[in-house]
């Protein structure tokens, strides 16, 4: 117990630096004390262990359908995608490669909304979302972008089949095009703004692999529909996107510790090696053989398409399997304290 005791002349009988001890004694940890003979310190009591209320999760997995939720993410990213794509193969008289990909962005958009709504249960919920903007809401904010891409993507592919308005069909190619990017990112966000621990310790590389993810996806589009002549632009972005992908990937599993484990195991990371290797096989094919073959390029396009799907099923199942062992939630939490206590001691 402390022997510091107040007096007329002021406090007395403290016991200054390392002997002073807390409270009563009794509260907090004992002081640490020195090994005779020198050399370091040791604590009295050992560090505690993990341990959670009767091993349940911290936090609540996600009840979301993988069917639903991880196929939003990828048709999102492909429509998005595609409209940049589309423009590009608009204003550089690539027409064939332009239609395709104007009337994939709308099958795309449309069936991502569709995953959506049968998430929410009632089309009227999607609505509801529509009532106010937040802007620091991800969700709120891709509500509005997906409900202005779609018209767009819309007016464009009607335009370009039908041939009506054509300036008018130019203009939403054109406004697909610059909001399709912020449709196929912004689910990374969304994702890495949850509790959910893989997702969450993710949110430096999320949108970075999820645009790299949808330009695999956009790519692989043009090059399994539009003409082999005209596939040189799907190409070069099919071996940028792989290459972004890889890197965007490598760091998020290089930079979340522990939880890259959910990366590697069981369903995520089969899903994730699946999706390496379509990718690699896809990006070469595309490279060496696409300009020469139309079979090879549409099967490219193909192992491109499926290797952007694997990858958002294995981002999904990655973030379930994490909220479901606590010890991905307390273990970084506890890094990050350990690693504040030591810059706060270091002066730094």
């Amino acid at each position: 117990m402390s022997e510091a005791r107040v007096t007329r002349e002021g406090l007395a009988g403290e016991r200054p630096g390392r002997d002073a001890l807390f409270g009563n004694g009794m509260d907090g940890e004992p002081a640490p004390r020195r090994r005779r003979g020198g050399g370091g310190e040791t604590r009295m009591v050992p560090p505690a262990g993990f341990t959670s209320y009767y091993g349940r999760p911290v936090v609540k997995a996600p009840s979301w359908e993988a069917r639903d939720i991880a196929g939003y993410l990828f048709l999102g990213g492909l429509a998005g995608a595609g409209s940049v794509l589309a423009a590009g193969a608009d204003l550089s008289g690539r027409r064939r490669t332009a239609r395709a990909m104007k009337l994939s962005s709308l099958g795309a958009v449309s069936l991502s909304a569709a995953a959506l709504i049968h998430d929410l249960g009632r089309p009227e919920r999607f609505a509801n979302m529509l009532r106010v903007l937040k802007p620091t809401s991800p969700m709120s904010v891709g509500s509005w972008l997906l409900a202005g891409y779609g018209p767009l993507a819309g007016a464009a592919a009607a335009a370009d089949v039908t041939g009506l308005v054509p300036r008018a069909g130019r203009a939403a190619a054109l406004g697909a095009a610059v909001t399709g990017p912020a449709v196929a990112a912004y689910t990374g966000v969304l994702l890495a703004d949850t509790a959910v621990p893989a997702w969450h310790e993710g949110h430096r590389e999320m949108p970075y692999l999820f645009t790299a993810s949808a330009a695999v996806a956009a790519s692989g589009m043009a090059l399994l529909a539009g003409p082999r002549a005209e596939n040189g632009p799907a190409r070069r972005a099919a071996v940028l996107g792989v290459a972004a992908e890889t890197v965007a990937l490598r760091a998020l599993r290089r930079r979340t510790g522990v939880i890259a484990e959910t990366y590697a195991r069981g369903r995520a990371g089969r899903l994730l090696r699946a999706a390496e290797g379509l990718s690699a096989a896809g990006a070469a094919g595309a490279a060496l053989l696409g300009g020469r073959s139309r079979v090879a390029a549409a099967l490219s396009g193909a192992a491109l398409l499926a290797a952007s799907a694997c990858t958002r099923f294995g981002i999904f199942h990655a973030g379930v399997a994490s909220a479901r062992d606590p010890k991905y939630t307390v273990l970084p939490q506890r890094e990050r304290l350990a690693e504040r206590e030591e810059a706060d001691r270091s002066g730094t």
